[in-house]
């Protein structure tokens, strides 16, 4: 028996990296699993490793219709969500005076425009499905400031929000909201950073999406009194410094 065995799960950026995990193991755990993407062939081969009742659907997550329309063919195929992940996210480099507008809006289009549609248009499908839970990953992005990706920054920090009052509004109907933010993990998205990327980190290594897909099926399964809340997977780097404080003399 899994810990989400019945549930109906949607995960957003699903094809690869942290998305890929947490589908995989969330089916591990007995929930049939929606993985959802704009990486057709990589989505396609995952919900075919992960069999049935898995499937891919192809989803632009800053488009409304689209979410319409893989809400409906989940609810249609497998019954009324239980469980969503806002993964999808995109990170575009340049100071605030660099980045476009265009680019700008791309970047908060995916990662906050996306999960705000994913709440609206599943929140009535949870609801009908007697509760579930939300999860939005974040980044500790979402917790500190970084120069150079000041949209992404600000869209992980509008994500942060957003759970929260998403939590107070969705409460009654017994639909729990929580982020999760994670600092240096491997995926395609830390590509470019070496090893050195992690000194000066109280645990100085990279993260593994498996350890993010850890956190998220506990917050789906077990962190039952928990919501509004923010789970940080980071290293210890938001702690704070991790060299000791040396007298002045």
């Amino acid at each position: 028996m899994g810990r989400l065995d019945e549930a109906v799960a949607i995960v957003t950026g699903g094809a690869r990296g942290i998305g890929a995990a947490v589908a995989r193991l969330l089916a591990e755990e007995g929930a049939a699993v929606v993985v959802a993407d704009v990486l057709d062939a990589d989505g396609e081969k995952l919900a075919a490793e992960l069999g049935a009742p898995a499937r891919y659907a192809h989803l632009d997550v800053s488009t409304e219709d689209g979410w319409q329309a893989v809400v409906a063919r989940t609810e249609r195929e497998l019954g009324p969500v239980s469980v969503l992940v806002n993964n999808a996210g995109i990170l575009e480099f340049g100071t605030i005076e660099e980045q476009t507008l265009e680019s700008f809006r791309r970047v908060v289009d995916v990662n906050l425009q996306g999960a705000w549609l994913g709440i609206r248009t599943t929140a009535p499908s949870l609801r009908r499905r007697g509760g579930g839970v939300i999860v939005n990953i974040s980044s500790i992005a979402g917790i500190t400031g970084y120069v150079g990706i000041g949209s992404y920054v600000a869209s992980k920090w509008a994500l942060r929000g957003l759970t929260k009052a998403a939590a107070l509004e969705l409460a009654p109907d017994g639909i729990r909201v929580c982020s999760v933010h994670p600092g240096a993990v491997r995926t395609a998205m830390t590509a470019g950073f070496d090893d050195s990327f992690t000194d000066g980190q109280p645990l100085p290594r990279f993260g593994e999406p498996e350890e993010v897909a850890r956190m998220v099926a506990f917050i789906a399964a077990e962190a039952t009194f928990s919501t509004g809340s923010e789970f940080v997977l980071d290293g210890g780097v938001t702690a704070g410094p991790p060299a000791p404080l040396t007298s002045a003399h």
